[in-house]
């Protein structure tokens, strides 16, 4: 064999075996990557069932609340049908977009049913009436330890997605960033105190 053709197969062997190595490392970044963003999807996912098993609690306490309170306060007629509207919303999302904006407007109606409440002390002394406000107090508190664990995740994956090169990878197999569960602008602004 001549010299030059040992130098050209050298060349293209060398040339090759970066090749092979640099497919290598991109097959395999690539895997990882696709691999991180499943489990941080599913990791999305999951806070996002507890957030609705909480969000389902809610659910199911508030016709009796609901009941309890029109026993005492049957002019308050609005809010009633507020609330009852809000919760329908609420069942009837598909996506945790949906969800988030019509719990969020069960949670704004809800803060209309406590102003009424106010303004009816025997209600507020009605030991079963006071046993399911303890109820929804505790299912509030776990609505917001659950949307706090699910916006972390969230937090977590969109950035992640959102960092180049990963984003090159999302964006490839179609992983889109997940919404935020945020507070109803309603809970953003300060109370009014009048004393």
């Amino acid at each position: 064999m001549r010299r030059g053709t040992k130098i050209a197969l050298i060349i293209a062997a060398i040339v090759v075996a970066v090749l092979l190595v640099l497919g290598i490392g991109l097959f395999s970044y690539v895997t990882g990557t696709y691999n991180a963003l499943v489990r941080m999807d599913e990791g999305v996912k999951t806070a996002w069932a507890q957030v609705e098993n909480q969000l389902q609690r809610r659910m199911n306490l508030i016709p009796n609340y609901v009941e309890t309170v029109k026993g005492y306060a049957k002019h308050e007629r609005e809010v009633f049908i507020e609330v009852t509207n809000a919760r329908a919303k609420v069942g009837g999302s598909v996506t945790p977009s949906q969800k988030i904006a019509a719990s969020n407007e069960l949670t704004a109606a809800l803060s209309r049913l406590l102003l009424v409440v106010e303004r009816y002390p025997d209600l507020k002394a009605n030991q079963n009436f006071i046993r399911l406000q303890d109820e929804l107090a505790g299912t509030e508190n776990r609505i917001a330890v659950e949307r706090m664990r699910y916006n972390e995740a969230v937090r977590g994956y969109n950035v992640y997605i959102r960092r180049f090169p990963n984003s090159i990878v999302a964006g490839i197999f179609g992983f889109t960033r997940a919404p935020l569960f945020e507070a109803p602008e309603e809970a953003k602004k300060p109370p009014k105190v009048q004393f």
